[in-house]
């Protein structure tokens, strides 16, 4: 293991930084309402057990298939937002005839450093960056391993023009030799323009950190884009919480959003939404239609990896949200219909 997986140390001039956001307090970044993310000790060999056992009754029988990537495709213009997603929170977007690519974790394992590996369902994916455009904007929600994979930085550096990351998330970039001067830090409600894209930076219930001494010293959030034509957002890992009615009320509505939906457990159900409430929340946020994100790309949870998007499917619909659930690799736009259960094929 190569200790370059942990990213950049909190330096002095680091704090310095941080402690001007009105987000930290008492030496870490806090969430908007009262959040515990401890587990006790007694707890964790018990929940390693269930991680384990039964896991290969919760995972998808053989790996899951990407469609081919259509460059051409991806790049003709349009008027509306183009996305594909590449399981769990990878989406790769082109709006405004800007390439941006949001929480790239393309690489086999999302426990690099732990003692369990964490197997992607997919194959070889880090060779999807070879086929992807220049990138001209990369977004990171915060520093977890299933969000930010150092071997994918890698391989994106090269042909990655500007970063907007959360605060304190910029220190493992420049560790990993990505040029300071391309990355901008964002603190929660922070707006930056970009090619007269309007993108701000938004609350989430969560917490950060890569190692055992860097807990929520980096911030965690979810991204609003705001064109002349369209409203899109990208939720960003969160348990349920007033914040959703809050950005709804300043960004909203929205004419589509990729909600967080999945690795969700009753012992860190603070950070991480069921399904129902990822419903709720995007009618919180006043979204018109959304797909759920953050599955289909690991196991991290004790459930099923197919309990995300059948539950999401049952609310949204007794609930008549409009949805869509596209597969790995396809091209979507917001308004197109993709209802088809592909995953109970697996």
């Amino acid at each position: 293991m190569s200790s370059k997986q942990f990213g950049g140390k909190v330096k002095k001039e680091h704090l310095a930084l941080y402690q001007q956001s009105p987000n930290w307090k008492d030496g870490q970044f806090k969430n908007l309402e009262e959040t515990k993310l401890s587990i006790s000790l007694y707890k964790i060999p018990g929940l390693i057990c269930k991680q384990i056992k039964g896991r290969k009754e919760r995972e998808p029988k053989s790996p899951l298939p990407i469609l081919p990537f259509d460059k051409a495709a991806f790049l003709a213009s349009s008027d509306k937002i183009k996305f594909i997603w590449y399981g769990h929170s990878v989406i790769l977007m082109r709006i405004n005839s800007q390439t941006i690519l949001i929480d790239p974790m393309l690489g086999p394992d999302s426990s690099p450093i732990g003692p369990i590996t964490t197997k992607r369902y997919s194959d070889n994916t880090l060779d999807l960056i070879d086929q992807f455009p220049e990138i001209d904007l990369m977004m990171l929600t915060h520093d977890h391993y299933d969000h930010l994979d150092y071997d994918s930085i890698q391989k994106l550096k090269t042909k990655t023009s500007k970063y907007f990351v959360g605060m304190g998330v910029k220190r493992h970039l420049v560790k990993w030799d990505v040029d300071a001067d391309l990355i901008t830090e964002f603190d929660w409600w922070n707006n930056e323009a970009h090619e007269d894209i309007s993108i701000t930076y938004t609350p989430t219930r969560h917490f950060s950190g890569r190692g055992l001494t860097d807990r929520a010293k980096s911030m965690w959030g979810g991204w609003v884009f705001k064109t002349a034509k369209e409203s899109i957002w990208f939720s960003g890992d969160s348990g349920y919480g007033y914040h959703f009615k809050e950005i709804g009320q300043r960004l909203g509505p929205f004419d589509f959003a990729f909600m967080e939906c999945g690795q969700y457990n009753e012992e860190w159900h603070q950070i991480h939404m069921y399904p129902e409430e990822t419903v709720q929340a995007a009618f919180d946020g006043g979204v018109k239609s959304c797909m759920p994100v953050h599955w289909a790309g690991f196991t991290l949870s004790p459930h099923k990896w197919t309990d995300p998007p059948t539950r999401f499917v049952k609310e949204a619909k007794s609930k008549n949200l409009n949805y869509l659930l596209p597969k790995l690799g396809q091209l979507m736009t917001g308004d197109m219909e993709q209802k088809e259960h592909w995953w109970e094929e697996r």
